[in-house]
């Protein structure tokens, strides 16, 4: 199983316009084969000195049952029209794959 944490940096005031695209692409990506988990999370405004700000930022946490199911969900055609619909709002994306240790 993989694990994947991608964060979709955007511009200052558009994160509720893709946040709204991305809960609108969730049901039907958790339909493909492989997908376990898919979820879009939002940083918590605390104002403590050892956390991270991201108030531009969503990430999405997911889970795969294995690379080619997660390689084949990039290759989607609903993901390719989801990336052309929120390609204008977003100046960035970097995408960790993990897996458990041991």
């Amino acid at each position: 199983m993989l694990t994947v944490v991608a964060e979709i940096c955007v511009k200052p005031g558009r994160r509720k316009v893709v946040l709204d695209a991305i809960n609108k692409l969730i049901p039907t990506v958790l339909e493909e084969e492989g997908c376990h988990q898919y979820d879009a999370l939002v940083d918590h405004q605390a104002q403590v000195p050892w956390k991270q700000n991201s108030p531009d930022s969503i990430f999405m946490l997911e889970q795969w049952e294995s690379l080619r199911h997660l390689e084949q969900h990039q290759q989607m055609p609903h993901m390719d029209a989801h990336r052309s619909v929120i390609k204008d709002d977003v100046v960035d994306v970097k995408i960790l794959v993990l897996e458990p240790v041991g």
